[in-house]
């Protein structure tokens, strides 16, 4: 793994940081700062709603005792918990219709997708996508992440398997309109060109594919790197300069893929890495780095890489606010199957100065 680059922030020790539970900026001399606050075990991916000024959080809970799971409703100024909305089953990915007000959970453990009207927290329908039943030999599709075309009023959800696929599901009725096989081994990357009708997914066999969102067919797949070892996890785009950027779990690199001839432009050295985000306003790249316990900030014109921020423990996934200043990182606590975390997890904020 190559030197991480040099950053401005002061090192503070992770028990320092992560035993802080209230809202204060640490890094008052820097670019940045950074504020921290526990919310629920099992924290997952995120939601920003402009229009009800809130910031939704998916967490699963806890393994043992908890039989569903919990849509938290933040407060992005300052974190604070304002609603809490249950879920009978575990809520793990999460996207929003920002149009109708639609929240979609995406029940990884169900196999399903559940819809919940994000004014009012109520339950609209779950679907079943797979019902295939689990045995030691047999595994149902995995939901892992959920994008939507607004304009379509329709929500794309990968499903994570030996030969994975992708759920096409209507919106406003969530019911099932089609799906797309033979996607390749654990799928697990996807994003949305919602105005240039194309989606984009990764999986482990180290393949970029495009699908015609208005066909439901693949146009192409290609693979990215037949050297080393590869797991290609997420991704992110900046539409406006068809790019996308693409994380990778097994070699410490970000990929800068060209989405019109899926050739890559680039690699960026930075840890092994997990979640990836675009901010057109910033131009910048956001890449989280679970096993490291780090956030890159990269300039997305000479791809540099800005800032190395801590997040002590586990940073999982990132959303971002509409004016681009504020970016959210759900940071998970150490643990296993077997003995699980005692602390929540918690939801960092980087405000840009």
């Amino acid at each position: 793994m190559p030197a991480l680059p040099q950053t401005r922030l002061r090192v503070l020790p992770a028990l320092m940081l992560s035993s802080l539970l209230f809202s204060t900026s640490l890094f008052a001399d820097t670019s940045f700062t950074v504020e921290r606050k526990p919310v629920g075990k099992g924290a997952y991916e995120m939601a920003y709603s402009a229009d009800q000024s809130a910031l939704y959080v998916a967490t699963s809970q806890s393994r043992k005792t908890d039989k569903g799971g919990v849509v938290y409703r933040l407060d992005p100024a300052t974190l604070e918990v304002t609603q809490a909305i249950h879920n009978n089953l575990k809520p793990f990915g999460v996207a929003l219709n920002k149009t109708t007000g639609t929240l979609f959970l995406g029940n990884t453990t169900s196999s399903a997708v559940t819809a919940i009207n994000s004014k009012t927290g109520d339950v609209i329908k779950t679907l079943v996508v797979d019902e295939t039943k689990r045995t030691e030999t047999t595994r149902p599709l995995m939901p892992r992440q959920l994008v939507v075309d607004e304009a379509t009023n329709t929500l794309y959800m990968g499903g994570l398997g030996e030969s994975s696929v992708l759920w096409v599901i209507d919106g406003g009725t969530l019911t099932l309109r089609d799906t797309i096989k033979d996607l390749g081994k654990m799928a697990t990357g996807l994003a949305i060109d919602a105005k240039a009708s194309r989606i984009y997914m990764t999986n482990a066999d180290n393949e970029f594919i495009v699908i015609d969102s208005k066909t439901d067919k693949v146009v192409s797949r290609t693979k990215l790197d037949t050297e080393g070892e590869h797991f290609y996890l997420n991704i992110a785009l900046d539409a406006a300069n068809n790019r996308a950027f693409v994380s990778d779990s097994k070699t410490p690199q970000l990929l800068v893929v060209d989405t019109k001839t899926s050739k890559v432009l680039n690699k960026v050295d930075v840890p092994l890495g997990l979640d990836v985000l675009f901010n057109p306003v910033r131009n910048e790249i956001y890449v989280t780095h679970r096993k490291a316990g780090k956030v890159s900030v990269i300039d997305a014109k000479s791809y540099k890489v800005l800032e190395t921020i801590d997040t002590p423990a586990l940073p999982n996934s990132l959303a971002l606010s509409p004016d681009g200043q504020q970016l959210y990182v759900s940071v998970k606590q150490p643990g296993s199957r077997e003995k699980e975390p005692t602390s929540p997890d918690d939801i960092v904020r980087i405000s840009f100065k």
